[in-house]
């Protein structure tokens, strides 16, 4: 009788034991990408999107109401709300932050059930006899708690990659805006010089129809006009490789672009450059050097080498497997209890932790690199600016020289003593002097740039708001919430 009930009450405890994973498992839902939707989400994207007007209004509130021109600063909060880089990394912090969830779990239990088997190997099998075993994996030395630390590491340092991939999205913004000022900086004076030199072009063929002039003069000339006009083109070129550049740094269409007024005054009159001695020596070097949102990622993942090599360690020692069991023999209740563990007899792990300690001079090692690479970093953008400020001021004086000198042309002109060519001609050296000197004011934005991005400081505007990322995407959807769920077949 007591077998009958006890057998009776065998679908009910696999009915208490299923219920509770089955309420608790995840389901699988497809999410299918189709690509000819994406490019048409990548195309249609605008800067008039009114859920990146809120997510610009949020990181500079100065912008509340909308932007009307667009500078540096609203350009990178639009790159960071577009740029796919960003949501690649987001995602990488997502899993970083799923795997502290995977460290801190406990092994679950197994349970072994074995009907119909006797319990005495002697005895023939019997109907009436059922028995089962629950296996709890209990893990000795902390290993739970350094595999949780060792997770929360790598999440450190997926925040601050995430952190590099903003300083990186900023970082092509700001090369292709400095690529269109400066493309549109040499067409403006390109065109100057093309009016001159037209101008000196037809005077020199009005004399040479006089007999004033000879055919050579007004051939060099012409090759001239030439040159001033192809220059002009190529300067037209790089104007719209620029702002298709920019584009692709922002994650928006070219188009996107056109459709909006772009400032670039902050290329005209740039902030003041920190001390080069300060930079070079002092503490911006030294804040780089320790800061920099890689040299923080890199660190963590040392750290998470560390508490690799301790978990290795800790597995020197084997888990404990305890296991109560039960078993009904033909009206007999038996209990029993087993203790389970490894016997560390041919290795103790020795494999494993010969890796982790490698993995973890690797890790010293890269970040060591990183250093080394900063400051070769700092060194040399310290030296390209100077060198830049150096040539600036040169040009500064041969342009100031130039003037002087068409002054005095002018003077001249006036008195009658030199005719009308002797000032076009002078125009036209100036220019050809303005366009070598802002070559050199070219470079010394570069090299402005150069070290923003040593240094991981913003030069040519405040630039902190980017840094406030956050860490999930805020307005706009994620590309798979935007795909139609699919059942499973």
């Amino acid at each position: 009788m007591l077998g009958l009930s006890f057998r009776r009450l065998i679908p009910l405890l696999a009915t208490g034991l299923a219920v509770p994973l089955l309420v608790s498992c995840a389901s699988y839902v497809a999410r299918p990408i189709s690509p000819a939707y994406t490019a048409g989400a990548l195309e249609s994207r605008t800067l008039s999107e009114p859920r990146l007007a809120s997510f610009i209004a949020m990181a500079s509130p100065t912008h509340a109401g909308g932007v009307a021109v667009w500078d540096i600063s609203t350009l990178t909060l639009a790159a960071l709300y577009y740029h796919p880089d960003v949501d690649i990394s987001r995602n990488r912090l997502a899993l970083a932050q799923a795997g502290v969830v995977t460290a801190r779990q406990v092994p679950n239990p197994s349970l072994s059930v074995a009907p119909g088997n006797g319990i005495l190997a002697s005895e023939a099998p019997s109907p009436l006899t059922i028995g089962f075993l629950i296996n709890f994996i209990v893990e000795t030395f902390g290993k739970r708690e350094i595999r949780t630390d060792q997770a929360k590491n790598l999440v450190d340092a997926a925040r601050q990659d995430l952190a590099t991939a903003a300083w990186q999205i900023r970082s092509g913004v700001r090369t292709a805006l400095l690529d269109l000022w400066a493309s549109e900086g040499r067409l403006r004076l390109a065109r100057k010089r093309l009016v001159l030199q037209e101008q000196i072009v037809a005077l020199l063929e009005r004399r040479f129809t006089a007999g004033d002039a000879s055919a050579l003069d007004v051939a060099r000339e012409r090759i001239n006009l030439s040159q001033v006009t192809l220059a002009a083109r190529d300067a037209e070129r790089q104007a719209g490789q620029a702002r298709a550049r920019l584009g692709a740094a922002i994650g928006v269409p070219a188009r996107a672009i056109e459709q909006v007024r772009v400032s670039l005054v902050t290329f005209d009159q740039p902030p003041t450059v920190p001390d080069v001695r300060d930079i070079s020596e002092g503490g911006l070097r030294r804040r780089a050097l320790l800061e920099r949102s890689d040299v923080l990622g890199l660190l963590a993942e040392y750290d998470a080498s560390q508490m690799g090599l301790r978990l290795e360690i800790a597995k020197q020692y084997p888990n404990l497997t305890v296991g109560p069991g039960y078993a009904f023999d033909r009206g007999d209740n038996l209990y029993n209890f087993e203790l389970t563990l490894d016997l560390p007899i041919f290795n103790r792990n020795q494999g494993p932790i010969s890796e982790a300690e490698a993995r973890r001079r690797e890790a010293a090692s890269r970040f060591v690199a990183l250093q080394a690479k900063v400051i070769g970093e700092i060194d040399k953008a310290v030296a390209s600016y100077r060198g830049a400020v150096r040539t600036v001021t040169t040009a500064d004086a041969l342009l100031q020289s130039q003037v002087s000198r068409r002054r005095q042309l002018d003077r001249a002109f006036q008195m009658g003593e030199v005719d009308r060519l002797a000032p076009l001609t002078a125009d036209l050296e100036q220019e050809v002097v303005q366009l070598a000197r802002y070559e050199a004011v070219v470079q010394q934005r570069e090299a402005m740039a150069e070290l923003e991005d040593a240094l991981q400081r913003s030069l040519f505007d405040a630039g902190d708001s980017f840094m406030k990322l956050p860490e999930t995407q805020t307005g706009r959807p994620d590309i798979l919430d935007t795909m139609s769920p699919v059942s499973p077949k």
